[in-house]
């Protein structure tokens, strides 16, 4: 399948994960038929649990349970090898000069308070330059600016800021700081140098959380340029336009006290560092599941409310630019230029993958791209890529390469026995590539290798026969049906056929008080479908009996259990709550043992295991 004219020469390498090693792969610059080659980077390891590309693509990062490698890109030589046998996590600062990694917080014997977790490398000299402990596996990334000329990061509550000047001692004492409290958050904007600083800090005590912008390094509270309160607020996301001219902020509580919603209440407000701020309207109630910027950083679009739901286009006033309509989505990702725009629906909607053309405003193709767990744009703005990956998914495992216009040009289906567990574009400069013209010509393809799920609906094999005009009991062989009896009403035969009329004439069939048959009646009056009137009414009488005594030995039953009970009942329900928490976890521990890759939920719930312990103590004590 040969590239669009107006794309570049230069195809990016694919980074594949799997639980049998590390490999880099390529393509001929006429194809997009990726495959491994032999003078390409390969690691044989089965406990590979991260890679990453630099932003500019000079690098690239892994681990293999040994050591992180870095390597550079150019020629595949090592850069450097840095000593983190557990490292979970790998993330380059924006120039690449630097590389921050991140791995399980343990307690040990010898350590019961626990050790750093969260390390920053200089890849020069492969130095260790700055050392902390970091639970959270959400929030562990230290935020910098543009030149990588300020770090920001928050330790106990505080925001703390360090000018570096690549010696080490710039990393061992901050300039700055602000105070906040547990669970504070510290953004650094891209872009402009010194950059404008978001600080967010949760509510205590019924008081309101805060977010606040400054201008670095203008950090006193009276120096906020704007400013946002609220009170719903367990957890915030800050995204930054690409010019750092605006924040949005995504705000979510964790349990959504009204039962309303099963993600918790979310909110979405706006600031500007000119100094606006206000709330996103949203014309639906629901979640709000994802919120994307556009590249031109001058727009950005929203996919929120119940299913199925709505996506949104909005500028930088928070008016409304466009509606795509409803529809089965929960994710958005726009392209490297912003002039292509993916609205999909992954997870546990069916994986239809929508593309719009943001000029134009105009749907240009609708596949199906089910089972996906990864989608990212190809740098280069015209092809997109779809992956299974383990552990959300272990059967189906691989990936496949599309065309804007929906034509699939790559597939590679992954062996059976081992897994795909995650899959990265190599990256590049913005000026690499030139913005593709787009057109409404669709390139040949390939087809899928994989079965396609029938379109057309389940139909129940007795609408089936009544849509083609047959009786549905002739089908059912006649050692099978009985002659009814007129007192019951339904015929006896088949169990469907049994439970269909039972709920058809439920009001005309009746034993003893009224009472619907259960279960147990219905098995009874089928063995005495062909009885005579008296013999019936006896079974009826004999059914009410049995009722009765059920219901006296249910009501004796639950005053046992209640002497049984201890006087506070509700706290006995909350140490049973711990106890299951502290058993997940130990079960997490266990697979992560064993090599098995965990998701960020299940990290956090891992980390979470201590002030469980000291729960479950105090619960316990004051039984």
């Amino acid at each position: 399948m040969a590239l669009d004219s107006g794309a570049s020469i230069v195809c990016p390498t694919l980074a594949v994960r799997s639980n049998v090693g590390v490999e880099v792969w390529s393509c001929e610059n006429s194809s997009l038929q990726y495959a491994y080659k032999s003078d390409l980077p390969k690691e044989d390891s089965k406990n590979c649990r991260s890679i990453s590309f630099s932003s500019d693509g000079r690098y690239f990062a892994y681990s293999n349970g040994n050591e992180i490698k870095v390597l550079q890109t150019n020629d595949w030589a090592v850069k450097c090898s840095l000593p983190r046998p557990k490292a979970f996590y790998l993330k380059f600062s924006p120039l690449g000069n630097y590389l921050s990694t991140w791995e399980l917080y343990t307690i040990t014997k010898d350590k019961p308070e626990g050790s750093s977790n969260m390390f920053i490398y200089e890849l020069g000299s492969g130095l260790e330059m700055f050392d902390i402990v970091q639970k959270n596996p959400n929030d562990w990334e230290p935020s910098w600016s543009s030149d990588e000329s300020i770090l920001a990061i928050v330790i106990g509550g505080e925001a703390l800021f360090y000018e570096l000047s690549g010696d080490i001692k710039s990393f061992q004492r901050y300039t700055r700081k602000i105070g906040g409290s547990r669970g504070a958050v510290v953004s650094l904007s891209p872009g402009s140098c010194p950059p404008y600083v978001v600080v967010y800090t949760p509510g205590s005590k019924g008081g309101p959380s805060m977010c606040k912008l400054y201008k670095y390094p203008s950090l006193s509270p009276n120096q906020a340029i704007a400013c946002k309160s609220f009170f719903q607020a367990d957890r915030i996301d800050l995204l930054w336009n690409k010019r750092g001219s605006g924040v949005l902020l995504l705000t979510s509580t964790e349990v959504d006290k009204s039962g309303a919603s099963y993600y918790g209440n979310q909110s979405l407000h706006f600031m500007a560092t000119k100094g606006d701020s206000c709330s996103v309207p949203l014309s639906k109630e629901g979640p709000v599941h994802c919120v994307k910027w556009s590249p031109k950083a001058t727009e950005f679009v929203v996919v929120y409310g119940f299913m199925p739901s709505k996506a949104t286009l909005y500028n930088l006033k928070c008016d409304v630019i466009f509606d795509f309509g409803e529809g089965p989505r929960n994710c958005a990702f726009f392209n490297s230029f912003g002039n292509l725009l993916a609205l999909a629906g992954f997870g546990n909607l069916p994986g239809n993958v929508e593309i719009w053309d943001m000029k134009k405003k105009e749907k240009l193709t609708n596949i199906k791209c089910p089972d996906t767990t990864y989608f990212e744009w190809n740098p280069n703005g015209m092809y997109f890529i779809t992956a299974t990956t383990a552990p959300r998914l272990r059967i189906g495992n691989g990936f496949k390469v599309y065309h804007y216009s929906g034509s699939l040009v790559h597939e590679t289906i992954w062996p059976q026995g081992q897994e795909l567990l995650g899959i990265e574009w190599q990256k590049y400069s913005e000026n690499q590539f030139i913005e593709p013209v787009l057109t409404k010509i669709k390139p040949e393809g390939i087809k899928s290798s994989l079965p396609e799920a029938s379109k057309k609906a389940y139909t129940p094999p007795h609408l089936r026969m009544i849509k083609e005009g047959k009786d549905p009991e002739q089908f059912v062989p006649r050692s099978q049906l009985k002659v009814n009896s007129t007192q019951t009403g339904f015929p006896v035969g088949r169990k469907c056929g049994l439970k269909a009329n039972r709920i058809k004439n439920k009001k005309d069939m009746t034993v003893g008080n009224n009472v619907t048959p259960t279960t147990s009646a219905e098995k009874e009056l089928k063995n005495g479908a062909n009885l005579n009137d008296e013999q019936l009414n006896n079974q009826n009488r004999k059914y009410t009996g049995k009722q009765t005594l059920a219901k006296e030995t249910d009501s004796k039953s639950p005053e046992g259990q209640t002497s049984k009970k201890s006087n506070n009942p509700e706290k006995e329900k909350k140490i049973r709550h711990v106890a299951k928490k502290l058993s997940d976890i130990k079960k997490l521990k266990l697979r992560q043992e064993q090599g098995e890759t965990l998701e960020l939920n299940q990290l956090n719930k891992i980390s979470m295991e201590a002030k469980f312990l000291e729960e479950l103590k105090i619960l316990k004590q004051a039984t």
